[in-house]
C-alpha cells in the first residue's frame, strides 16, 4: 500500500505504525507484548521492503527499550516505541529519566488492564498511572486519529523538549478496522522537517549527561520541565492547527459535541468518546440538553479549555475507564481540581465506566446522566457496568 488520499482499511495499531514510518525516526526501540505487538510487526515490515531507514532494536525488556530509546535520543536522533500494560509498568523508572533528559520520545501506548489479576482488556490505569512522569500524554479515539496524533507528537516533543505518550484503548481501537487517510510522505515532510536537537551527545562537542548536581541545579531543571509543560497547550494547538490546513483534519485539545445549550455534559477520554456520543444523541432525541466534551490532551490537562467549554454548565458527568484505590477516578478528579475555586462551578458526578474492559453500553451512559441531572448527585464512586 501507498500513501494517497483515498481511506483505506487499518486497524489503530497499523495506524500507530504508519504514523511513526511517516515521521522518519532513526531508531526503534521496541520489545513486544499483547496488545502492541502488530505495532512492531508492521515496523520491522516497513524496514525489510525498504520502506522505513530506521534502526529497530528488540532488547530483552521494556526497561531496556526505554533505556536505548534515551540514549539514542541523547544522540541527536529521532525515536519512536510503543508499549502496552506491563511493558509500561517496567519503564516506570526510565520514564523519569527520559523526561528529566529532555528527550522527545514519542511512545504509543495500547491501553491494557495492569496485574493482578492478569487480564488483556482496555483499561487506561496503566498510562494514568505515569501522570507524573512528566511525559505529555494524549488519549485517542481512532486510529485516524492515532496516525495523525503521532505526527503531531513529534512536532510537539521537539518543540518543548518533552517526551510523548500517545495512548489508545486495546482492541476498541488497537485492532479495530476503520477507514484511514494515510497522507502522502510529502505532506508529512512538510509538516515534520529532519529533527535537528540544539544540543545532542557527541565526543567532539563536550556535550554530556547524567552527572551529580546540586540542590540548586536539580530545582532549576524541575522547574524548567515545569515551564516546558506550562507551553504545551499552546504549542499543540498550533500543531493541531498546522495540520488541520495541510491534510483538512483537526482534532483539538478538548472537542465539543451538541454541548450548545447544554445543562449536562458528559466528559471522558479515548473510545469512551464514541459511545458517549450514541447516548448524547439518545438523550438529545429524547428532549434533553446533553452534550459531550472529549479530553483529547490529559497532560497536562488543559484547565483553561476546560474551564471555558463548561461554563455555565449545570452537572458534568466524567466516565473514567481507570481506578485509583482510595481515590476514585483519576480523570475525575483532575477535572475536580481544575474547576475548584472557579464561580459557579458545576455539579462534578464521577462514575467507574469500563473498568478492566466491561462494556459500557450507550443506554447505561444515558441512565447515568439521568441519574446525574437528578437532585441528588452521584457517591463520590459509582461502579457501572
Amino acid at each position: 500500500m501507498s500513501p494517497g488520499n483515498d481511506a483505506v482499511l487499518l486497524t489503530g495499531n497499523h495506524a500507530v505504525a504508519w504514523g511513526a514510518r511517516l515521521a522518519r525516526p532513526k531508531v526503534v526501540p521496541v520489545y513486544p507484548i499483547t496488545p502492541q505487538t502488530p505495532i512492531l510487526e508492521l515496523l520491522t515490515e516497513f524496514q525489510a521492503q525498504g520502506e522505513l531507514e530506521a534502526e529497530i532494536i528488540t532488547p530483552e525488556s521494556e526497561h531496556s527499550v526505554m533505556a536505548a530509546c534515551i540514549a539514542a535520543s541523547l544522540g541527536g536522533v529521532r525515536v519512536f516505541t510503543a508499549t502496552a500494560s506491563q511493558g509500561l509498568m517496567l519503564m516506570h523508572e526510565l520514564l523519569h529519566y527520559a523526561s528529566g533528559a529532555r528527550a522527545p520520545i514519542v511512545m504509543a501506548n495500547v491501553n491494557r488492564t495492569i496485574a493482578s489479576p492478569w487480564g488483556f482488556w482496555p483499561d487506561q490505569t496503566d498510562s494514568v498511572a505515569q501522570r507524573d512522569t512528566g511525559w505529555i500524554q494524549f488519549y485517542v479515539e481512532s486510529a485516524q486519529e492515532g496516525l495523525d496524533t503521532v505526527l503531531q507528537a513529534f512536532r510537539i516533543a521537539e518543540r518543548v523538549r518533552l517526551p510523548v505518550m500517545i495512548n489508545l484503548d486495546a482492541f476498541y481501537v488497537s485492532h479495530s478496522l476503520e477507514p484511514v487517510r494515510v497522507p502522502p510522505q510529502a505532506l508529512a515532510d512538510e509538516y515534520l522537517p529532519p529533527y535537528a536537537p540544539e544540543h545532542y551527545l557527541d565526543p567532539a562537542r563536550g556535550e554530556s549527561w547524567g552527572n551529580v548536581v546540586t540542590q540548586e541545579m536539580y530545582w532549576r531543571h524541575r522547574r524548567d520541565i515545569g515551564g516546558a509543560m506550562d507551553a504545551v497547550p499552546e504549542v499543540a494547538a498550533e500543531a493541531d492547527r498546522e495540520w488541520q490546513r495541510l491534510s483538512g483534519r483537526g482534532w483539538d485539545l478538548v472537542e465539543r459535541y451538541r454541548c450548545e445549550g447544554a445543562d449536562l455534559v458528559v466528559l471522558t477520554m479515548g473510545s469512551m468518546c464514541g459511545t458517549a456520543r450514541e447516548a448524547v444523541d439518545e438523550l438529545r432525541d429524547a428532549g434533553h440538553a446533553a452534550g459531550l466534551l472529549k479530553v483529547r490532551l490529559f497532560r497536562p490537562l488543559p484547565a483553561a479549555e476546560l474551564r471555558r467549554a463548561l461554563a455555565g454548565v449545570r452537572d458534568v458527568l466524567v466516565l473514567d475507564r481507570n481506578f485509583s484505590p482510595g481515590a476514585g477516578g483519576v480523570l475525575h478528579q483532575e477535572l475536580r481540581a481544575a474547576l475548584y475555586g472557579t464561580a459557579a462551578a458545576p455539579r462534578v458526578h464521577g462514575a467507574l465506566a469500563g473498568v478492566g474492559g466491561v462494556n459500557v453500553p450507550p443506554a447505561k451512559i444515558a441512565e447515568l446522566a439521568g441519574r446525574a441531572r437528578s437532585s441528588e448527585p452521584l457517591p463520590e464512586a459509582v461502579w457501572a457496568r
